[in-house]
């Protein structure tokens, strides 16, 4: 369908839109501004903060509109106003200001995108769809991390930004090959064809589908020490490498993404091929473990290229992750019309731990130094594996891991 290659490109081109310019502020602030570690993770937990505050009403707001088109577009562009706004004010108000907008609008894409799939697929292909998606996601964050390490090495480190304004405004144009008759609303909230809609009264409310399902909370506890250990490495990663390297901070950080979304892509693939075949809580246990070895790893030597190889590993954690999420909360929502909703709001928790970790690892680094702060955080990723194994109950129905 003509919609289906729509949601190809809009996930490709919404690649480094989606997270706003990310690890790449890191190393603008910090080696072209001179902001201090501190100051740094302050800015990157603005925007989380602002993430995690709208990331539950945005889920309800998609399963409320039939115009989800529309409101990724209107995020793109406001996240292009916002990287605009990065480059012309680098103080510290100004940034602030500038993140809290793009993180707002980070919490819609992910729910909006994963609503437009299952209304155009359905259940069925649903996971193998998210595969796609996810494939198609991180093939464009190898690219445009490319450019915009060879734009920071070869310009200036504030080039990325600019570079982020001009895929928002492209992404926001191809929304319009995803065509809104394709997209099956009722579907898109996670009811079948047999559900009650929960308007009628008849279905039980938001805030009781998500209080009342204990693997749903598990699932959100352990996502949240997952992020929280997970968020700050490559910021942090990227801060090391840019010490004494100014020109070329930008440059590795470009190739720390590229060697992880390299991997993220045929792990994208697993998940949409085998998701259904061999369950979700077996890949889920495979990425989480993962996580703790890459923070001791970074402890052990200070070279670029084996800072570098390491993200090979977060490829394999965030690309198994990524495509994941989206599938378990399907399962565990399916019939309730509240798919976004639940989305939003497991995201917000984790959008807490994403944010937290900055602020944390960057005030550790400034009094422990980056040594200090990587065994912390792979400590936290420890408890994370440990929650999910031992808590997390296999989500897929029986039907569906014999599929």
């Amino acid at each position: 369908m003509r919609s289906e290659k729509g949601l190809d490109w809009v996930s490709f081109l919404l690649a480094d839109v989606q997270g706003g310019v990310g690890p790449f502020l890191a190393i603008y602030l910090w080696s072209s501004r001179h902001w201090d570690a501190t100051s740094i993770g302050v800015i990157m937990t603005i925007g989380g903060a602002a993430t995690v505050a709208a990331r539950a009403p945005a889920g309800a707001f998609v399963d409320w509109t039939r115009r989800k088109r529309g409101v990724v577009a209107v995020g793109a562009l406001l996240v292009a106003a916002g990287s605009a706004a990065l480059g012309l004010f680098p103080f510290f108000w100004p940034a602030a200001a500038a993140q809290t907008l793009i993180g707002a609008c980070d919490a819609v894409f992910p729910p909006a995108i994963a609503a437009i799939s299952l209304g155009v697929v359905g259940r069925a292909y649903f996971a193998e769809r998210i595969g796609r998606n996810e494939g198609f996601n991180h093939a464009g964050n190898v690219v445009t991390a490319i450019a915009a390490g060879l734009a920071g090495w070869l310009i200036a480190p504030v080039a990325v930004l600019w570079l982020v304004v001009l895929l928002a405004c492209v992404s926001a144009l191809a929304l319009a090959m995803i065509d809104p008759s394709e997209i099956d609303h009722r579907a898109a909230r996670g009811l079948g064809a047999d559900d009650d809609d929960p308007a009628d009264g008849e279905r039980p409310s938001g805030l009781r589908v998500i209080f009342e399902s204990r693997p749903l909370l598990i699932f959100t506890a352990a996502i949240t020490l997952f992020h929280f250990a997970n968020a700050a490495m490559l910021p942090l990663v990227g801060e090391r490498l840019s010490q004494g390297r100014d020109q070329t901070g930008s440059l590795f950080m470009a190739a720390c993404i590229v060697a992880a979304q390299a991997v993220m892509i045929p792990m994208a693939a697993i998940v949409g091929a085998k998701a259904d075949l061999w369950g979700r809580k077996p890949l889920l246990l495979v990425g989480f473990a993962v996580l703790p070895v890459r923070g001791v790893l970074y402890t052990l030597f200070d070279d670029p290229l084996y800072l570098v190889s390491i993200q090979l590993l977060d490829g394999i954690g965030a690309g198994l992750f990524g495509a994941l999420f989206f599938i378990v909360i399907d399962d565990l929502t399916e019939g309730t019309g509240h798919y976004s909703l639940a989305l939003g709001a497991s995201g917000a928790a984790w959008g807490v731990g994403a944010a937290l970790s900055n602020v944390v690892a960057g005030a550790l680094v400034d009094r422990a130094g980056f040594d200090a702060a990587f065994l912390f955080l792979a400590a936290v990723a420890t408890l994370a594996f440990l929650l999910l194994w031992l808590g997390m109950p296999e989500s897929a129905k029986p039907a569906s891991s014999a599929a």
